[in-house]
């Protein structure tokens, strides 16, 4: 009776096959070969993740490095604090004034009328996205709500200039027809997707837990979205308010149309203003031969916009911060 160790050798023999040798030795080569080329291709993919990294903070540099080196050929010129307290912008007119408070206060009073309208509808909206549509309704009403913020913002503003303020005059004849608050309301319109998508986006980040107790307690569905959901999520909702804020100061082509190509401070929407956008695009054209001082002043209003939105984002980040809630 044959052992069990020369039945298993015997099938080998009997069809007269060669043991091969250095095949163990290749196996372990190829699976020491596997692991180093996975090393060697995150590798890549890391540096090439850097380097895009890279490319995207240079450009940023170089944006800044443009602006600071451009305001300050101006502000050579053009005391600071004139500019910044000066109550008279006509750098394109004789006699000459840099006071860029007019451009400032146009950009102001327009965001804080397109904030009257886009805060408290994209929060209701946000609202009724999380706590109270069904999971089918929400799959066809957000990204439904989110398509305006596809169109394109020239349209928009012929929207205003044609619809809006004719709306406006019918009701108040004394509105200019180019006018701050037309801009102000088709801005707040073209804002809420982003303070809708973002705000509910944090709110569905709270735990199902705190409305459960909540409701344990007796609270109804609408105590539980405004007592319990929004205050959990104060800081998400927070960072969506300041950042489109700051999308609403940073629009361009609205105001350029609707708004109107006037200096002026005030502090009434129904009358022509110009933000600081509206200046650079307007100057921007061709008007200013290049290198003049009025050629410059679009790097000086560039340089102060950048500063308003740059305080505006810190904002938002020292909110997130302050408010932010964890949960476990």
């Amino acid at each position: 009776m044959e052992r069990d160790d020369d039945v298993t050798q015997t099938p080998v023999a009997a069809l007269g096959v060669a043991p091969v040798r250095g095949v163990r030795s290749g196996a372990l080569a190829l699976l020491h070969r596997g692991p180093a080329r996975r090393d060697l291709r995150e590798r890549l993919i890391g540096a090439a993740l850097f380097l895009c990294s890279v490319v995207s903070i240079l450009t940023t540099v170089g944006i800044v490095a443009v602006l600071v080196i451009e305001a300050a050929a101006f502000f050579a010129e053009v005391s600071p604090l004139e500019f910044l307290t000066g109550t008279r912008w006509t750098p394109l007119f004789r006699p000459q004034h840099f006071g860029v408070l007019p451009l400032l206060a146009g950009s102001v009073l327009v965001a804080f009328g397109a904030a009257l309208v886009a805060l408290p509808v994209g929060l209701a909206s946000a609202i009724y996205l999380s706590e109270y549509a069904s999971p089918r309704v929400r799959r066809i009403l957000k990204p439904s709500l989110e398509v305006l913020a596809g169109i394109p913002t020239v349209v928009y503003g012929y929207f205003a200039l044609t619809f809006v303020t004719p709306m406006l005059r019918a009701v108040w004849p004394q509105t200019h027809v180019f006018n701050a608050a037309s801009a102000s309301i088709v801005i707040g319109i073209m804002i809420i997707p982003t303070v809708a998508s973002l705000a509910e986006d944090a709110m569905s980040a709270v735990p199902n837990s705190l409305r459960e107790a909540a409701y344990a307690l007796g609270a109804t569905r609408l105590e539980v979205a405004t007592r319990t959901v929004v205050p959990a999520a104060l800081s998400g909702i927070s960072a969506a308010f300041i950042l489109a804020l700051s999308r609403a100061i940073g629009e361009t082509m609205i105001v350029t149309i609707a708004a109107g190509a006037t200096p002026n401070l005030t502090l009434n929407p129904l009358e022509s203003v110009q933000t600081m956008t509206a200046y650079i695009a307007q100057v921007g054209l061709g008007e200013a031969p290049f290198g003049t001082i009025e050629y410059r002043t679009i790097f000086a209003v560039g340089l102060a916009l950048f500063a308003v939105t740059l305080l505006m984002n810190i904002a938002s980040t020292v909110v997130v911060r302050r408010f932010r809630e964890g949960y476990e």
